[in-house]
């Protein structure tokens, strides 16, 4: 799995001629084995991991780093408090969501200028069970180039994580997309990853589900209702 991950990156890169990769890196799981990932396919001189903090814990930033020193990849931080908060001010008063999705959003935009100005392609960082639920902003997190681990349930991007020597702390730690103080991706969802691996595995491969009939309702009503993440625009055919 590994290698096919590897080579596939590779494909890509030298398909759309490519430099490099650029990818933000979170002090989570998800990124950090992407991170190790991209090294192995086009080389540490060619990856660039950008830290962008946004009214972020510290320990999110120290993760981030550990995992970056230990592969030897240089690193930027961006932080994007300021543009932030400016940004609220000049919009008018909005829901927890609204306020949130600005973050990933202006990630985004930040990745894809260094993306632009060194020619790199913006490496994701989403695996199977977030996008299958829809757990992901839109043209944030979401706007991507390539997404290597979008096959991969969190379960296995666990296993590959340890494959990888991803360290034990950044494996074993709550995942979060740090909207807010606390926030954890489960309590968001209201769901375990175990949980969504465990109906989406039944799902795909056409077994009897063993989880309790609400909690799967539940789940096939995130995936329906998130189609429209997975999909470019809808366009009206006249």
């Amino acid at each position: 799995m590994k290698n096919k991950i590897i080579n596939w990156i590779r494909r890509q890169v030298k398909s759309s001629r490519a430099k490099g990769l650029v990818l933000g890196l979170s002090g989570g799981i998800d990124s950090a084995a992407v991170l190790a990932l991209a090294k192995q396919a086009v080389g540490k001189g060619k990856v660039l991991a950008i830290y962008l903090p946004c009214h972020s814990h510290r320990e999110h930033l120290d993760d981030a780093r550990l995992v970056a020193r230990k592969f030897g990849i240089k690193t930027k931080v961006i932080d994007l408090s300021t543009v932030y908060d400016t940004l609220i001010k000049a919009l008018p008063k909005a829901n927890k969501l609204a306020l949130s999705n600005l973050k990933p959003r202006l990630r985004m935009l930040t990745l894809y200028y260094f993306a632009n100005k060194f020619n790199y392609l913006v490496c994701g960082t989403g695996n199977k069970s977030e996008i299958m639920a829809g757990y992901f902003t839109k043209y944030g997190d979401g706007g991507v180039d390539i997404l290597p681990i979008g096959d991969l349930l969190k379960s296995q991007v666990r296993e590959l994580a340890r494959e990888l020597k991803i360290p034990e702390s950044v494996i074993t730690k709550p995942p979060t997309a740090g909207l807010w103080p606390g926030q954890t991706d489960e309590g968001e969802m209201g769901v375990t990853y175990r949980e969504l691996d465990d109906i989406f595995w039944a799902m795909e491969n056409k077994k009897k589900q063993i989880l309790p009939r609400d909690k799967v309702n539940k789940i096939k009503g995130m995936v329906e209702c998130s189609e429209h993440k997975r999909r470019m625009p809808k366009i009206c055919k006249v």
